[in-house]
């Protein structure tokens, strides 16, 4: 059979699982037969095969991909199997080389934005110019469908009274969180206000159950200021925007919050990519604890990589030779298009058969991480690629600092935020600075500042090997120190709790 005509067949194929899919997602009941064991192999492929008719129909439909495939030429496409087709050779895009470049119209199925049933959003501009992004119905409805059930499976069955913490206005995650939860909760949408979240709790009391979205650093901050007595209500978080590590999960948990999940998503993508849950929990902390499971597992060094899962059937991702994640949206739904779409984040892909012989070697079982789990391929996370900062010869990256932070109680109950700067001196000697903001009415002065500094880096230096071999070459002159400010002073005057911190600037 010719390619092309092999390739319409599938496309055709695709069609056909597609509409028993929507049948199955009528009920959460019959949303499960998605997710049968056993059925490993056919995910995987069948996102393949969502993800060549994604890309067909995006060269037929979409002005901007056929100008840029027209600019990045490709060979034919190629079948490692009579049905699996390779996605190897079809171009990477990213903001840059696509987003950028192209009109939002003509990055729309069929060459314009519809003028009816469109969300526009943005992303919230942490590292640039915001970026408008638009939803169309479908999407958001199929995007709706999964947050409902996934939420069901990961938290229970309702009732819940969801407190939704990301920022609102025009920012992706807030207002789409709202669209997609309302109606399988109670819902009140505070953004990032510590005061607004403490009064509902009060209002409504610790009768309900209830669930708090929203970034990292906002979330440790509630916990730490509003006031609230957590053990006695019964409330569950969920992160994302960015990782956290597994001390700032038992920070939380310590405080009386009940669970801590983590959901990746981006504005570019989609909210909700993989997620976690107590198997990939359990793995982390597994990982944290086994230097030879490090060894197996982890290709890359420094803070142990947040663990996901997800669904292959949905988001085909793929890691490039340097190790940075692309995704290709399967549904084929998306107003606009994204295949191969590289977001510069440093990931890792292990498909669950490969997961078990890695764990058998080192004498374990997925058992041994929790009761059930599901076969669904692992996401290893590592954080944005080009979030490290460079000193002698080492990197160190965000996750490193939160990770060694939290590792020191002191400053755990003390900082709220944090950002990092290399310089170089008169002599351009490199120079590290670790700036730590100071949580609202802490004194400035922490006693024993030289006890806390040396701390630690003695933590970074146990996370971060490379740092640690860095330290021993660098002068005693030009080790890195790390400095303390007043709430909202000096570096952190200008930060926005709405958004993503910045946890790299330029000196």
């Amino acid at each position: 059979m010719k390619t092309n005509l092999r390739t319409y067949f599938l496309v055709a194929l695709v069609q056909v699982l597609e509409g028993w899919r929507h049948l199955l997602e009528l009920h959460n009941g019959t949303m499960l037969l998605l997710f049968l064991p056993h059925m490993e192999r056919l995910r995987w492929n069948l996102g393949k095969l969502k993800a060549l008719a994604v890309f067909e129909e995006a060269r037929r439909r979409t002005p901007a991909y056929r100008q840029f495939l027209a600019e990045h030429p490709f060979g034919r496409m190629r079948f490692r199997s009579l049905v699996v087709p390779d996605l190897g050779r079809v171009p990477v895009m990213d903001k840059e080389n696509y987003v950028k470049r192209f009109d939002i119209g003509a990055r729309c199925r069929g060459g314009r934005v519809p003028s009816h049933g469109v969300i526009v959003d943005e992303s919230s501009g942490s590292s640039g110019v915001p970026t408008n992004w638009v939803r169309g119905h479908a999407e958001r409805q199929a995007n709706k469908r999964m947050l409902e059930f996934g939420l069901t499976r990961l938290i229970g069955e309702g009732p819940h009274f969801i407190l939704n913490a990301f920022a609102m206005g025009p920012w992706a995650t807030g207002i789409n969180i709202t669209m997609g939860l309302t109606d399988i909760s109670m819902l009140k949408s505070t953004g990032p206000d510590v005061p607004k979240i403490a009064n509902t709790l009060r209002f409504f009391g610790p009768g309900h159950r209830y669930l708090v979205l929203g970034y990292p650093p906002f979330l440790k901050l509630l916990v730490d200021t509003a006031g609230i007595d957590w053990a006695a209500y019964d409330v569950s978080m969920i992160y994302g925007g960015e990782g956290i590590s597994e001390l700032m999960r038992d920070y939380l948990l310590a405080k009386g919050i009940r669970r801590v999940y983590g959901s990746l998503g981006a504005s570019d993508l989609e909210l909700n990519i993989a997620a976690e849950n107590d198997f990939t929990i359990g793995l982390r902390k597994a990982l944290l604890a086994s230097p030879a499971l490090r060894a197996k597992l982890l290709h890359f060094p420094g803070a142990v990589p947040v663990v996901f899962q997800f669904n292959p059937a949905d988001f085909h991702l793929e890691t490039t030779r340097a190790g940075e994640l692309l995704v290709t949206l399967c549904r084929p739904n998306y107003l606009s298009p994204k295949i191969r779409y590289n977001l510069h984040d440093r990931a890792q892909i292990i498909r669950f058969p490969e997961l078990k012989r890695l764990l058998r070697s080192c004498g374990l079982r997925p058992e041994d991480f929790a009761l059930s789990y599901s076969d669904l391929p692992i996401l290893l996370h590592y954080g944005r690629a080009d979030m490290t900062v460079a000193y002698f010869g080492c990197k160190v990256s965000p996750p490193d600092v939160q990770e060694a932070l939290l590792g020191v109680p002191e400053l755990a109950e003390r900082v709220a935020s944090f950002t990092l700067f290399t310089s170089e001196g008169p002599q351009a000697d490199k120079q590290l600075r670790i700036c730590f903001e100071l949580a609202e009415r802490q004194p400035l002065r922490i006693r024993n500042d030289a006890a806390l500094n040396d701390l630690f880096f003695e933590e970074l230096r146990r996370i971060n090997q490379d740092f640690r071999e860095s330290w021993r070459m660098v002068p005693e002159g030009q080790k890195p120190q790390v400095e303390f400010f007043a709430y909202k002073t000096g570096p952190f005057a200008d930060e926005d709790i709405r958004i993503k911190r910045r946890y790299i600037q330029a000196a």
